[in-house]
């Protein structure tokens, strides 16, 4: 039988289920030993081992020096990108213009409820407040008069269309009927004579109700927007001004004091921003009462004026009218869509 070859030292060693080397008797082993049979049989320079009872007090760490510098320079190169993060002013700026505006709306929300309840004083300009009541209700009192002469003029427009066919339908029977040919020729043209009248008045009407359109939805709207934007600055200037008066009501002492300063800052800028709308608004009344009663006045002549000399039967006064406002009609023949069709 072979002998057997003899067994290194590093094999005798045997390791308890804690990590702690076996010292029994049955095999006992030197220390110095293994750790130079560990490191001639890694083959790594600067390799250090230190387990639970061996040269160290920490448990389970192997170190080895270029090894980890190589690893953590593979990990800094593989690792995950970092997106520079959003420069921390702009973030507090943004932060600060929310803060502001949740404020602003809780403090406007509040006087608004108070105001409703009975419970909150409100700023009250009695003047104005009434100009901008006789506005709405003269904007209510046009749209219902441009209502009425749409109507009235989708009504006409039929009643030219019927006599002009009707008219049509009698100068065909005028060739047809030898003996009725006078008669029918009469009537003939009598409704195309009324159809030419009434595209006429057609065409003056569409000019009335254009002035008063832009009147109603372009020149008022555009005043009742700043009325809007009045009105909002003034909820404004109340809720702040409430709030000035709640802090000065209380006690004055170093945590105080702050709050009041701060609250006179703003109370004096929307202040300064009201009074800049009130007289927006004065001004903007002003202008827009001159303008109405120009427009108006012109309106109002040309559609009393076409209207009478239509039913009067007087075709050359009902140009006349048309002339004088320089109120143009379509060129006959024209296959364009009609003033009617357009809207």
């Amino acid at each position: 039988m072979a002998q057997d070859s003899p067994r290194s030292e590093v094999a005798e060693i045997h390791v308890t289920s804690n990590g702690e080397v076996d010292n029994t008797s049955e095999h006992n082993f030197n220390l110095n030993d293994l750790k130079r049979s560990i490191s001639a049989g890694l083959g790594l320079s600067e390799t250090q081992m230190t387990s639970h009872g061996i040269d160290s007090t920490t448990e389970g760490i192997i170190e080895s020096g270029p090894f980890q510098a190589e690893q953590q320079r593979t990990q800094q190169t593989s690792g995950p990108v970092v997106l520079a993060e959003e420069p921390r002013s702009t973030a507090v700026e943004k932060f600060e213009l929310v803060r502001k505006w949740s404020l602003n709306t809780y403090k406007c929300t509040r006087q608004i409820l108070s105001e409703k309840l009975g419970r909150g004083s409100k700023t009250v300009d009695l003047e104005l407040e009434s100009q901008i009541e006789i506005l709405r209700d003269n904007k209510k009192k046009y749209e219902n008069v441009l209502k009425l002469a749409q109507t009235l003029s989708t009504q006409l427009f039929q009643m030219v269309q019927t006599q002009r066919q009707l008219g049509d339908a009698f100068a065909d029977l005028s060739l047809k009927s030898l003996e009725l040919h006078e008669e029918f020729g009469y009537n003939a043209d009598t409704q195309k004579l009324l159809a030419k009248n009434g595209e006429t008045l057609l065409g003056a009407m569409n000019f009335f109700i254009s002035g008063v359109n832009t009147l109603v939805n372009k020149t008022i709207e555009d005043t009742l927007i700043t009325v809007k934007q009045y009105e909002t600055s003034r909820i404004e200037y109340d809720a702040y001004r409430t709030d000035l008066e709640e802090l000065n009501m209380g006690p004055r002492d170093a945590i105080t004091l702050p709050k009041i300063e701060q609250s006179q800052q703003l109370f004096h800028s929307h202040k300064e921003k009201y009074d800049k709308m009130r007289n927006d608004v004065s001004v903007k009344l002003k202008f827009l009462e001159e303008n109405k009663v120009k427009v108006l006045h012109n309106q109002l002549v040309l559609f009393h004026n076409a209207i009478a000399a239509y039913f009067a039967g007087n075709q050359k006064q009902l140009k006349e009218t048309l002339k004088q406002f320089h109120v143009k009609l379509k060129t006959p023949g024209v296959d364009a869509p009609s003033w009617l069709e357009e809207q």
